[in-house]
């Protein structure tokens, strides 16, 4: 989920950026609330002062996001010998998710291990190993962070002390995970946070000493990295301050069917519940959770899933967007700084709002959510989007506009997904879809085993659906009723006597509205 500097709660777990007054100007899309200048990239002679040999295009950072703009850079034969990119990780670019997924799982459940889960197999495309890079004459400097920027001279030097020239430049410098203080037992030997590979071998080497596991965090790391250590047949626990798993996005209704398929598991819960601090034993690892009401809660390795704060380093000076923190860019991934860009997490992007409510009346004004929408057009608002597809799909954007003469909008829609107890040998495997917007009615189809979908209804149109346990057509039709938002029979709905047949209700309203 997103982490703003001013913290605000959003349904969607976007960060969106709205008017400190009190009214709100609508402002065209094609009219950025930002001002950002065309450029003209401009190179110098190779030098050997510069460790990349000046290369044309280059990247930093090794997540998702630079996985799939090296992708596109080749498949505009732009890549070889002119790309470098520079990275703090050990490893080529890897789909990020899978860390608190399938490679958590103990090896006798088949864990998953690179170069498996190299971008871009999440996507269905072909595995960019090292040996890839290579074949494609793009430049790697791994493990060698950049230190500082110096965007008049239009060069990057890196922890090492490397001089690294770009034409253009693409940061990718995702997130970092939000920690617990140092004060209240944040860094003790046991207590873990997942962002890289050597985080999630850190955990994976004390959960396989572990007994007791705690888990901070009700969302979606929270969910995913218990339903692992479940997997490995462990006492585990989830504490979190709010009334239920994934507030933002399930109902009270839904997330009691996830927490009971959790509890059937042997997972403990403890909501509403705040923390301390956490406990040393004698021989200074974790020991115990000490929650905000004095009690406390045994544990030998804690697992921290509070969310995430993006990894700006020393990129501050390009443009940042104090609202909903990141690098500010326009719709074509531009900052405010001639020939640089920025994609993925990072980036604090415009975008387009598919006539949304304006505001939920239910909730209290700092949680609402502010769009407005005029005349059937759409308008931006600055959001920030902690999510895989956001980062393929930034990253393919950036760089094709980049390269061609693409000038069309970044058109973004928001949607999250999950997988849970996938492990081999597990009774039941978990995996939901959601696209559009929870606002409204919720209309709720199914009895979780073996489905289960939930239907948002606002002012008699279909404004977002979850469907778990969906087939590959079920989840396709998704995105298509999201963005279209068509009426429907919330009668007709309610009555349906399977996920199925109410699939097949939404998508015959689909059908109705494009033949009217």
């Amino acid at each position: 989920m997103a982490s703003i500097s001013n913290p605000l709660l959003l349904k969607h777990g976007l960060s969106l950026w709205y008017p400190r007054s009190g009214s709100l100007d609508r402002v065209p899309l094609q009219n950025s609330s930002v001002r950002f200048s065309c450029f003209r990239r401009s190179f110098v002679a190779a030098s050997s002062d510069f460790a990349n040999d000046n290369r044309e295009f280059v990247i930093v950072g090794g997540g998702n996001a630079a996985g799939y703009a090296a992708r596109t850079f080749v498949e505009h034969g732009m890549a070889d010998g002119r790309l470098c990119i520079v990275s703090k990780e050990a490893h080529a670019p890897y789909e990020r998710p899978a860390l608190t997924k399938g490679y958590l799982f103990p090896l006798d459940k088949k864990p998953a291990r690179l170069p498996g889960f190299h971008t871009c197999v999440g996507s269905g495309g072909e595995r960019q190993t090292p040996d890839w890079y290579k074949e494609k004459g793009i430049e790697m400097h791994y493990e060698d962070p950049v230190t500082r920027i110096d965007a008049g001279k239009q060069t990057l030097t890196t922890q090492s002390g490397k001089l690294i020239k770009y034409g253009s430049l693409i940061i990718a410098t995702g997130c970092t995970a939000s920690r617990f203080p140092d004060k209240i037992g944040g860094n003790l030997p046991g207590v873990h946070y997942i962002r890289d590979v050597a985080d999630a071998d850190s955990l994976i080497s004390s959960l396989e000493k572990a007994k007791k596991v705690v888990v901070v965090g009700g969302g979606y790391i929270g969910m995913e990295v218990a339903a692992a250590a479940v997997g490995w047949n462990l006492d585990t626990t989830i504490i979190f301050p709010e009334k239920h798993l994934l507030q933002r996005l399930f109902t009270p209704s839904l997330a009691q069917r996830y927490e009971k398929l959790y509890q059937d598991n042997g997972v403990k819960f403890m909501k509403d519940a705040s923390i301390k601090t956490l406990e040393a034993g004698s021989d200074g690892r974790v020991c115990a959770v000490k929650l905000g009401d004095g009690s406390t809660v045994e544990a030998d390795t804690v697992v921290i899933g509070i969310g995430a704060k993006p990894a700006v380093g020393p990129f501050e000076t390009v443009g940042l967007n104090t609202s909903v923190g990141g690098i500010q860019v326009d719709g074509r991934f531009r900052t405010s700084t001639p020939g640089i860009f920025a994609i993925g997490d990072v980036a604090a992007f415009p975008l387009k709002v598919y006539l949304w409510n304006s505001l939920n009346e239910n909730l209290p004004l700092q949680i609402s959510l502010f769009i407005f929408v005029c005349n059937n057009q759409m308008y931006d608002r600055i959001a920030r989007v902690e999510h895989v597809d956001h980062a393929r799909r930034s990253a393919e954007h950036c760089v094709k506009a980049l390269l061609s003469s693409q000038t069309h909008i970044y058109d973004y829609l928001p949607y999250f997904y999950s997988r849970v107890f996938e492990y081999e040998g597990s009774p039941r495997k978990i995996w939901w879809q959601f696209f559009g917007d929870n606002v409204g009615e919720a209309i709720e189809i199914g009895k979780f085993d073996p489905k289960i979908a939930t239907f948002w209804v606002d002012s008699g149109k279909l404004k977002g659906i979850l469907v778990e346990s969906g087939n590959p057509e079920e989840f396709q039709l998704l995105p298509k009723l999201a963005r279209s938002q068509p009426p429907i029979d919330k009668a007709k709905l309610q009555n349906a006597s399977s996920v199925e047949e109410a699939l097949e209700i939404a998508r015959s309203s689909l059908l109705v509205e494009s033949t009217a």
